[in-house]
């Protein structure tokens, strides 16, 4: 493999981690020296955007191309380790869009559960206004008990309704849960997975597209 195109996410200091602080520059690459070693050394990516957000450290995202020396990790293969990688597009922040995706992955499974209508109203509008009230109400209603399908479709909608200002994480909860649940219904998480990962593509591969 000479090279593999994919999807990567940084942070809004647009600025490689771990204590290299080299600038992330559209049109630029970045290369890595020394051994590659899967999540400890290298410059990774994902080909699927869903797998990309598994372990974004922010919510800037960037189309590249990884090349030299290319490793693959995972099984099934979710993310790859090079030794260079360049920016071919985005450097945006995507934030109100993963929160967008997150609400929207939630109410593909809150029939699953006796959502309360504001918790649901909340997540078809994105309405900070309610979204505390979304959150108190959500946990007022009770434990959901042993049931996977409801617990995970309420898992999915706390996720985008906590009240402190939210991170990736609490993004990937609410996906991670969503997929969980239909997966339980369909057998096939990754099936679920793969159905979020064309939304979540289109989404972003639009807003790359707006850019000037």
């Amino acid at each position: 493999m000479k090279q593999v195109k994919g999807w990567w996410f940084g942070t809004t200091g647009k600025k490689l981690l771990h204590d290299d602080n080299r600038k992330i520059i559209i049109g630029k690459t970045h290369k890595i020296k020394g051994e590659i070693i899967p999540c400890k050394k290298g410059l990774h990516l994902s080909k699927r955007l869903i797998d990309a957000l598994n372990y974004a450290p922010g919510p800037v995202v960037y189309r590249v191309v990884g090349s030299g020396i290319i490793i693959p990790h995972g099984d099934p293969v979710d993310k790859y380790v090079c030794s260079e990688r360049t920016y071919i597009a985005g450097g945006i922040d995507v934030s109100d869009l993963l929160l967008l995706f997150a609400r929207r992955c939630a109410l593909d499974v809150i029939h699953l559960w006796d959502a309360p209508d504001v918790v649901i109203r909340y997540l078809k509008t994105g309405d900070e206004s309610i979204k505390a009230i979304a959150w108190s109400t959500s946990w007022a209603v009770g434990d959901v008990g042993d049931d996977s399908w409801a617990a995970r479709a309420a898992t999915a909608a706390r996720a985008t309704a906590r009240p402190i200002s939210w991170a990736v994480g609490d993004v990937w909860a609410a996906v991670e849960a969503a997929a969980e649940a239909s997966g339980t219904i369909m057998g096939d998480a990754r099936t679920a997975g793969d159905t979020q990962n064309r939304r979540l593509t289109s989404m972003i591969s639009r807003a790359i597209r707006r850019l000037p």
